[in-house]
């Protein structure tokens, strides 16, 4: 748990005491690879945090075909938002890439916490703004940036997801074809 605490640390100021009380609410869970944590079609009754691996989120396009539109690695939070807060069936599926620890909460649990403590109220708070900014990011990125420059950003942004997920899901996440992945990976290397 010490990874999460130093994580809410780092948005508001927490003591241990604070963290110790509010411990009970949280739980830990390993996915195994290739196994889900949110599953389209099922509702979503927890988030997580991911003390150890690598997750992927996906959703079906009008051409059956997976859509990855999001890669979580280590020390970051990740649900299917939509479902989790509205309690009502998920659009996205949140798939292992690798053996995966995570730290999670029950939906009613944060409700429970938001309840008792405006600290952390202030936390959730902070947390969705966050992910709100990170959504925003990735929207203009993939509207503003060349395929190159997409990967180039994922080089430096996120190494680990480069060096463990597939050629197919890297593609689908930039937006481009596995074709122009490769190419582009080839210029690279030259």
């Amino acid at each position: 748990m010490e990874s999460f605490k130093l994580f809410l640390k780092s948005i508001v100021p927490l003591s241990d005491q604070e963290f110790e009380k509010y411990s009970q609410y949280f739980k830990t869970r390993t996915l195994a690879r290739n196994s889900y944590f949110a599953e389209i079609g099922k509702t979503s009754h927890e988030a997580a945090f991911i003390k150890k691996g690598l997750l992927r989120t996906y959703y079906i396009n009008e051409k059956s075909e997976e859509v990855t539109s999001c890669f979580c690695a280590e020390n970051n939070l990740t649900a299917s938002y939509k479902s989790f807060i509205s309690q009502q069936h998920s659009e996205l599926s949140i798939q292992a890439v690798e053996d995966t620890e995570l730290i999670t909460i029950s939906y009613n649990d944060l409700q429970n916490l938001y309840q008792k403590s405006p600290l952390w109220q202030n936390i959730g708070r902070t947390i969705a703004e966050r992910q709100y900014m990170v959504m925003e990011q990735y929207a203009s990125v993939l509207c503003n940036e060349t395929a190159k420059e997409k990967y180039m950003r994922m080089l430096k942004e996120q190494p680990a997801v480069v060096n463990k997920a597939s050629v197919n899901d890297i593609a689908s996440y930039l937006g481009i074809t596995r074709r122009t992945l490769s190419r582009i990976r080839k210029e690279i290397s030259l």
